[in-house]
């Protein structure tokens, strides 16, 4: 499938790599959900060691489970004994990344909020202490902007202020919309680039152009 557009942002999360090599970062992604933004991390991270969390309505330890399987499969990362929490996960994860550096995506960041809140603080309290050592370039990727405002924005909240950096993914343009009408559409006619406007909101996935 081929990828339009975002090269700002390709860009940008290509230096945020660069800079985790000497130390920990710490990205935070918004956008509305189906606008593209899990494809734009795969695509910024390919051929990158990494590791793709997704967070889902689950008990905390099945979540567990998911990830460990994703660390084994992925970067053959060992493991001694049963891990329960993601706090003990993250901080393995942090350790490990001062001798192998790495990428680790988590998706739907805010629904953590509803499998264990405690995850917010957990990861402040290692992240903080593993920080300067760490080689982790950890983004998180969240579709509900009033989750992910109130985890990062609010002062009360464990997690403020500990972005590194922030991306927030827009609705393509016009111009790309054209492009990728006429990459699949040769044929078209004036009025179908209003109707994909009008049907997507600048939301042009794959169902949406081969529809």
């Amino acid at each position: 499938m081929k990828f339009y557009n975002r090269e700002r942002e390709t860009a940008q999360l290509k230096e945020i790599r660069a800079l985790s090599l000497k130390n920990a970062q710490f990205t935070v992604v918004t956008g509305r959900r189906r606008i593209g933004k899990t494809h734009l991390l795969m695509h910024a991270t390919s051929g990158q060691p990494t590791l793709y969390f997704f967070v889902a309505r689950k008990a905390e330890s099945f979540l567990c489970q998911d990830f460990v399987q994703e660390m084994k499969k992925k970067l053959e990362i060992p493991l001694l004994g049963e891990i329960s929490s993601f706090g003990m996960l993250f901080e393995y994860l942090m350790q490990y990344s001062q001798k192998r550096p790495f990428n680790l995506i988590i998706d739907e960041f805010q629904e953590f909020n509803h499998v264990a809140p405690s995850v917010y603080s957990e990861m402040q309290h290692h992240r903080d202490l593993h920080k300067d050592e760490s080689k982790i370039n950890l983004i998180v990727s969240g579709s509900v902007f009033s989750f992910m405002h109130r985890i990062f924005e609010n002062s009360k909240e464990p997690l403020f202020g500990r972005a590194t950096q922030k991306i927030t993914v827009r609705p393509f343009e016009t111009s790309v919309l054209k492009k990728i009408l006429h990459d699949h559409f040769p044929s078209r006619k004036p009025e179908d680039l209003l109707a994909l406007y009008c049907f997507t909101g600048g939301l042009a996935s794959r169902d949406h152009v081969a529809g």
